[in-house]
């Protein structure tokens, strides 16, 4: 524990000394700008390397190698300002600090969210967010620097890259650090900050030819990356799940694509043609977004009414007919009255021919009582051989509706070779928008079952 501390006062004390070096000699020196410089670096790296071990398996493995590339660059970097590199040295060190990139990426969510939920929906969210702001960033950010860059393709791509990577990086963070207010969140994505000035900055004045190994703003990179170390070596506290990105930053981030392309093309020129890809691509991936959106919402209206189905007879099921009772009841000036059915042999029948003949039964029959009801009549299976119907009307006429339903049964069915008779009992409550109708129902339902007498009301006898 206490090698530790000293590991993490480390970093901090090799970059001042590096600091204090450089102003007092601000000539190119082997051990400052070689030696001293990655030594924070590598300071850093360790220090991330030891605090991580508690936190998410893949946040410790992509954040210290983040570091780790970034590091081995600028070693390569800074030695080929005083030692003989092959040609190919500045190119692979701008590949080791394009990889920096994606693992602190990876990372980033990982040491401020306890789970990750990511499947294609998320996948295709962040994608939009992330080239809907680096839209942005190619048309605002890099149309001052690139023109200077002339022919050099490599250099111009690398360009590009590390400043849409830097904008897309500063957006996620400070979007995190908004959505998660604390000190751990507060200086990583002041660290980010800083790191991503620097790198701006550096575009700068590379891209005027008034950049060279050893100035000042090199620090920059190096403090912006002890703040990451010391963010990372908090512990999370209260740590919660995120499903989604929020969706008012998808629609800046589309929003702001189509408003370039549309700029773009009625003033061909006042845009870098660069900038076409990410916003065409953001567009892209947001109709594909939508498609995706609108598949999601069917299933899940598909899924709404398979949950207020009755699977074996396709009527409605017990939960959608009391939705549908007590919203009808909560209306004013509409008659209606409540029908709960009950088959009479059923169970006989069922246990006689089996299952299978019973549940063929049972769709027959709702077949036959759909039949003969109303169109704005709502009939429902509450289970097993049990029915319920809601009708509009006035008494008399719900009444003989409830007559005909039972007249729907009163010849056989045939099923398979055999002719099987079923009678119903019904029981009739005019709806009075009492809370009891159901149970008042049920009642009648067993009276008329019970006296033999087919419907049953509670002032009318049938």
């Amino acid at each position: 524990m206490g090698s530790f501390v000293l590991l993490r006062f480390l970093t901090p004390v090799l970059l001042l000394a590096h600091v204090a070096l450089r102003i007092v000699n601000p000539n190119t020196n082997l051990f400052v700008d070689l030696f001293l410089y990655n030594a924070v670096a590598i300071a850093a790296l360790s220090i991330i390397y030891c605090s991580l071990q508690k936190e998410d398996r893949i946040a410790r493995f992509t954040l210290p190698l983040a570091i780790l590339l970034w590091s081995v660059g600028s070693i390569l970097t800074s030695a080929g300002e005083f030692y003989v590199l092959p040609r190919s040295g500045p190119i692979v060190a701008n590949i080791l600090y394009v990889l920096f990139y994606p693992c602190i990426f990876i990372a980033i969510p990982r040491l401020f969210l306890q789970k990750i939920i990511f499947g294609l929906v998320e996948i295709l969210d962040s994608a939009i967010l992330c080239l809907g702001l680096s839209s942005v960033g190619a048309a605002f950010v890099l149309e001052p620097v690139l023109p200077h860059f002339g022919g050099d393709v490599s250099k111009t791509f690398f360009a590009i890259f590390f400043a849409i990577a830097d904008v897309i990086l500063l957006s996620v963070s400070m979007s995190l650090f908004v959505s998660r207010i604390s000190l751990k969140s507060g200086l990583f994505a002041l660290g980010i900050g800083v790191f991503t000035i620097s790198d701006f900055l550096f575009l700068w004045l590379d891209a005027n030819n008034h950049y060279s190994l050893g100035l000042v703003s090199d620090d920059g990179w190096l403090l912006g990356i002890a703040l990451i170390t010391l963010a990372a070596s908090m512990r999370t506290r209260n740590a919660r799940t995120i499903e989604t990105i929020n969706p008012l930053y998808i629609a800046l981030s589309v929003m702001m694509s189509a408003t370039l392309l549309a700029i773009n093309s009625l003033r061909p020129g006042y845009f870098p043609d660069f900038i076409l890809f990410p916003t065409i691509a953001t567009l892209l991936l947001a109709f594909l977004r939508m498609t995706i959106a609108l598949r999601q919402a069917r299933s899940i209206g598909d899924e709404r009414a398979l949950a207020r189905t009755d699977d074996l007879t396709g009527l409605p099921n017990r939960r959608r007919f009391i939705a549908e009772l007590q919203l009808i009841s909560k209306t004013s000036g509409i008659e209606s009255a409540l029908l709960l059915l009950d088959l009479d042999g059923f169970k006989p029948i069922n246990d006689k021919f089996g299952h299978e003949v019973g549940d063929e039964l049972l769709k027959q029959v709702s077949q036959r009582f759909s039949r003969a009801l109303p169109a704005t009549s709502l009939l429902a299976r509450l289970g097993g051989d049990e029915f319920g119907a809601i009708i509009r009307g006035d008494r008399q006429f719900t009444i003989e509706v409830a007559q005909a339903l039972r007249a729907t049964l009163s010849y056989p069915f045939l099923i398979g070779n055999e002719e099987i008779r079923v009678g119903v009992s019904v029981g009739h409550v005019s709806n009075d928008g009492a809370p009891d109708l159901m149970r008042r129902a049920d009642n009648a339902m067993y009276q008329a079952k019970n006296e033999s007498l087919g419907v049953w009301s509670e002032q009318v006898l049938q």
